[in-house]
């Protein structure tokens, strides 16, 4: 029999959903959360460089090579406006799911508390209870941004950080710059720690911005910033993400990486090295395409007369969508896929509100598919309604 602590935690709702598609030929999928291009032709150089002058067949160190360390450091001083200094340091990992894991096994004991906001990310909160630590949900408003005196009434002597996730999975909410700074704020006199995921930072559109609140003044004490080279440059497969944590934290960070990795893949990391050589355009031009299909999924959908509220997407590259139907939403996600070939995930696992909700996802759409993909929901949509 399993442990108590791996049956507390809900089944991964992405395998499942693959599995269907998988059993289901043709299917379109607006489900997993990946984009659609493949790294930048610079992740490949660099790396056949490397194999030929060097080898990549030994540990490496646990928190990652120099030179992709050092990549990175310029990246979030010219981007996010951090800069690493004496009380800071960035840590690479095997993805930022990894990275939050981590995190919880070093900063949480048992019954110790984690404040998620709802709708949440999903194995965020499987982490936590992975570590025998508690996520305490605390919804956010109607627009999915948060509401800060809900926060605040929330944390308790047991609550050790407050996650939040801008551009937000599953919502597509862009938090302010007001919005977050708050919540540092409140992390800062309760003595706790924000931990922010930033990894769709690219990822925002309209009049909406990113904004990295380690770049507050006296921030980084209290924050952990985890990014991801998953989104942006589509290396989802290499499994290669990063944080920046405070300096205290590096001793229980490097026991925990090197009890569970060792150290990250070094042959990921050499093609990181090559992917942050690539001009910033790389990133530009993939946005230009989702962008067209955010919009298109938008109209399409605002205008189908199936939602309960207006759907809209401020940034990351998802669409969290209410439906005027009664239907279990796990039921419908099976049926839309088996029935009229077409693949979401169901608003239960984020722990959505009260209603039918879909979480839609239009970054693996490219300009050829994404008008087949949106008709076929809307027409799956309207033939259960």
């Amino acid at each position: 029999m399993s442990s108590q602590r791996t049956q507390a935690v809900q089944a991964p709702i992405i395998p499942i959903i693959n599995q269907w598609v998988k059993d289901t030929p043709e299917t379109i999928s607006l489900g997993q959360g990946v984009a659609y291009y493949h790294p930048p032709e610079q992740a490949f150089q660099h790396l056949q460089q490397q194999l030929q002058t060097g080898h990549c067949d030994l540990y490496g160190p646990v928190e990652g090579l120099p030179t992709l360390q050092s990549a990175l450091q310029d990246k979030l001083n010219t981007r996010n406006n951090i800069q690493i200094d004496d009380n800071s340091c960035v840590f690479v990992t095997a993805g930022s799911n990894m990275a939050f894991s981590s995190l919880m096994l070093a900063l949480t004991d048992p019954d110790d508390e984690i404040i998620l906001l709802t709708p949440y990310y999903f194995n965020h909160e499987m982490a936590i209870k992975l570590a025998n630590a508690r996520p305490v949900c605390v919804p956010t408003r109607a627009d999915f941004h948060p509401d800060i005196e809900l926060i605040e009434h929330a944390i308790t002597k047991k609550t050790r950080a407050v996650v939040t996730v801008s551009p937000n999975n599953p919502s597509g909410a862009v938090y302010t710059q007001q919005e977050l700074t708050a919540i540092n704020k409140l992390c800062e006199i309760h003595g706790i720690y924000h931990i922010t995921d930033e990894a769709y930072e690219d990822f925002v559109y309209d009049q909406h911005q990113h904004f990295s609140v380690a770049s507050l003044p006296n921030a980084q004490g209290h924050t952990i910033s985890l990014y991801s080279m998953s989104k942006a440059y589509g290396f989802a497969g290499w499994r290669v993400g990063y944080m920046v944590i405070p300096k205290s934290l590096f001793l229980a960070m490097k026991k925990v990486q090197d009890t569970v990795l060792i150290s990250p893949p070094i042959i990921s990391q050499l093609a990181a090295i090559g992917a942050h050589q690539a001009p910033y355009e790389f990133i530009r031009d993939k946005l230009k395409v989702i962008q067209h299909s955010r919009k298109i999924c938008l109209d399409t959908l605002n205008h189908s007369g199936l939602l309960l509220q207006e759907a809209y997407s401020e940034g990351a590259f998802y669409i969290f969508a209410k439906l005027n139907i009664h239907m279990d939403d796990l039921t419908l996600a099976k049926t839309l896929i088996q029935q009229h070939g077409i693949a979401t995930i169901p608003g239960s696992a984020f722990a959505a509100p009260e209603g039918t909700y879909l979480r839609v996802s239009y970054g693996a759409l490219t300009s050829e598919n994404v008008e087949l993909g949106i008709k076929k929901l809307t027409a799956g949509l309207k033939a259960l309604s």
